[in-house]
């Protein structure tokens, strides 16, 4: 069976290599998925794609088109895709619900450390034979309180390397975990959770419900100085009121590995090209916010649980059977 891998990169391939089912024939695409790309789709019987893919309902009609008959994620997230078009076209969805979450809960806890003890700062200033402490004050994070919203793998993974280092644990979910409770964390209405917590950290997915969950009404409710950290989905962030909070210092440390409008600048080098996005840039001047290229879930593990689990659901789809991990 044949599949177009889009928006592939050199990692993508040797990955696919080492760890994807040899019996699926895969292509490799640097571009990424749109109605334009959609063309290239012809005589392949799936594509695989990634987070910033376009399958909107004209994209999908397009693969329909061309003849492809599976849409396989490699990635845990589905907002980019129509699901109401792809079951009305027939084209069946998979993805990878959870790959190593340690991944992402340990960038999650080294944003917080970096930002806490100001690490980046530090590394420049030593670089340049310059040792002085000022302006490098952080503070211990035994004691404080952190708040988590959303406690599936990945926020629990987080919440039990934070309970580790002695921190005090509110959490927001539709579901609780028991498991967590036992450990000592504490679900708590939205509310208190925002007014509490000395560091938030997001961990949902991107539904019309959690768009803009961080806006200037939650913001307003948050301790001055709050430290925010987002690992999950950029739409999660009004990014204009947390610019305001910043200004305001309402946000005291500010951590993003994702971006609302990160399609147009994640995963590519534009070293020598000219950033338009001036809200990004607007953030890359303030000195208490540190960015990440959407890589939280780079490590070895991950890379290779993406692979096997893209290769199941695909050898599912070729055997007509489910995987488990349809949408």
């Amino acid at each position: 069976m044949k599949i177009a891998v889009f928006s592939a990169k050199k990692y993508d391939q040797e990955s696919f290599k080492l760890w994807a089912d040899p019996s699926l024939e895969f292509s490799f695409f640097d571009v990424p998925l749109d109605q334009h790309s959609a063309k290239l789709t012809q005589g392949y019987a799936a594509v695989c794609v990634f987070v910033n893919d376009n399958l909107s309902e004209a994209v999908l009609t397009e693969l329909k088109m061309m003849g492809v008959g599976m849409i396989a994620l490699r990635c845990a997230g589905f907002n980019n895709v129509d699901l109401t078009k792809a079951k009305e076209l027939g084209l069946r969805v998979a993805r990878v619900p959870a790959y190593s979450p340690q991944a992402v809960a340990e960038h999650t806890v080294a944003m917080v450390l970096c930002l806490n003890r100001k690490l980046h700062k530090a590394y420049n200033r030593v670089r340049d034979d310059n040792f002085a402490l000022d302006g490098l004050l952080g503070f211990n994070l035994y004691g404080k309180t952190a708040g988590l919203i959303g406690t599936g793998r990945i926020g629990v993974a987080t919440a039990k390397i934070l309970l580790g280092f002695g921190m005090k644990l509110l959490c927001f979910d539709i579901k609780k975990d028991e498991e967590l409770v036992k450990a000592g964390a504490h679900y708590v209405p939205l509310e208190e959770l925002w007014a509490e917590s000395d560091m938030i950290s997001l961990h949902c997915p991107l539904t019309p419900q959690t768009q803009h969950l961080i806006n200037d009404t939650s913001l307003a409710l948050m301790k001055n100085g709050v430290m925010l950290i987002n690992t999950s989905r950029g739409g999660l962030i009004d990014t204009k009121a947390v610019i305001k909070a910043l200004k305001s210092r309402k946000i005291g440390y500010l951590g993003l590995d994702v971006y609302e409008q990160e399609a147009d600048l994640f995963f590519q080098d534009l070293s020598g090209q000219l950033i338009e996005d001036d809200v990004f840039k607007r953030l890359l001047t303030f000195p208490n916010v540190l960015i990440t290229g959407h890589q939280a879930f780079f490590t070895q593990e991950a890379l290779q649980q993406i692979c096997q689990v893209t290769s199941e659901n695909l050898l599912a789809f070729k055997a007509n059977r489910l995987s488990g991990n349809e949408l």
